[in-house]
């Protein structure tokens, strides 16, 4: 074989190794978006749960007070195919309403002293912990996501294949301040 064979070959090595790069890359990127993908569901499943927590604490609250609770009804609105925007804006909507519950509950001792009342803030503490999970997770997932198809070369591949990065699931606006602590 001559120079010219050598030289053929060695292209089509080439050529073979970039193609084998270039499907890699690609499936990496795929691979990672259904990580997003599949943790955003996480957090739908959180919600969801914290949703059926705060319904059957409603119930509870309701056998204790007379005192509606068409907000919450009206205010969560957990269903499939919520951005990321919309889950954090359900998730303040249910903070909100866990929040009207513990001020109810102070109002009424009897609810306070409740064992069913007792075990449902104790659930609830629970979903929070999950929610607070698959946030994480997702922001991790994100971040990998995003991390991987804005440094270069897998920047070339996402950007042939249409690639757009995520959004993060941020804290809530009122979050992010201090807490001021005032003790009397």
């Amino acid at each position: 074989m001559g120079a010219v064979g050598y030289i053929i070959v060695a292209v089509l090595v080439f050529l073979f190794i970039i193609i084998c790069w270039y499907i890699s890359t690609m499936n990496g990127i795929r691979r990672l978006a259904l990580k997003c993908d599949e943790a955003s569901s996480g957090i739908d499943v959180a919600l969801t749960k914290r949703y059926d927590v705060l319904t059957k604490q409603l119930e509870v609250v309701k056998e204790y007070t007379s005192h509606e609770a068409r907000t919450l009804y009206e205010t969560i609105r957990l269903r499939s195919g919520m951005s990321i925007r919309e889950k954090q804006e359900a998730l303040e909507m249910m903070n909100n309403a866990s929040n009207q519950f513990r001020l109810t509950a102070e109002a009424y001792p009897n609810l306070l002293s409740s064992e069913t009342y007792k075990m449902l803030m104790v659930s609830i503490s629970d979903c929070e912990e999950h929610l607070q999970a698959a946030r994480r997770l997702y922001n991790a997932n994100v971040n990998s996501y995003n991390t991987k198809i804005v440094m270069f070369p897998s920047s070339i591949v996402a950007g042939a294949i249409g690639a757009q990065s995520k959004e993060l699931f941020v804290a809530e606006a009122y979050k992010r301040n201090d807490v001021e602590m005032k003790f009397h």
